[in-house]
């Protein structure tokens, strides 16, 4: 891991580990905050739960995913999570902020554009290989590779069935 990603990842991971921490601690408050989004959300469910249920879920599953990023195991799907739990933050965020005053428009462009710049750090995470190559990448070199090996291996077994036929036309 180089030196960047090896610092970059907690740095970026703190702020979501911090925030999920606050979501477990204060799960009414999070529920209130997430509610028109959450009761959806739990109308859509197969099994009941309720809203402060699914803001623990989303606090817990923030904290893990910040903590997994922060320590570089699972980074990319860790960062993943992040990016999706970080967009319905922004969008909740946006629906509730205060817009009365200007101090509160103004905050709420702010707190905005910090989420914004969070989403993408995390989307950029999310495809970081960390220098090795995609699992796309990887599949698609292995389906060429195999073609190549089975192309040769099927060029020596004609060759070999030729010199068979050739060798038991001459007995």
């Amino acid at each position: 891991m180089s030196v960047i990603r090896f610092l970059a990842r907690p740095m970026l991971a703190s702020s979501f580990v911090v925030a999920g921490l606050d979501k477990l601690r204060n799960a009414d408050d999070t529920a209130k905050q997430l509610s028109p989004v959450l009761r959806r959300a739990s109308e859509s469910l197969p099994f009941k739960t309720d809203e402060k249920t699914l803001a623990r879920v989303i606090g817990g599953a923030q904290l893990g995913a910040g903590a997994l990023l922060g320590l570089g195991k699972l980074s990319r799907f860790a960062a993943t999570v992040l990016a999706v739990t970080s967009a319905l933050n922004s969008y909740v965020e946006w629906r509730s902020a205060d817009i009365s005053t200007k101090e509160g428009r103004s905050a709420r462009k702010a707190q905005l554009l910090k989420n914004i710049s969070l989403t993408g750090g995390v989307l950029l995470a999310s495809v970081d290989t960390a220098g090795q190559p995609s699992i796309a990448w990887r599949a698609e070199h292995l389906a060429a590779d195999a073609k190549k090996v089975t192309g040769k291996q099927i060029k020596r077994a004609d060759k070999a069935v030729r010199k068979a036929v050739d060798n038991a036309v001459g007995a």
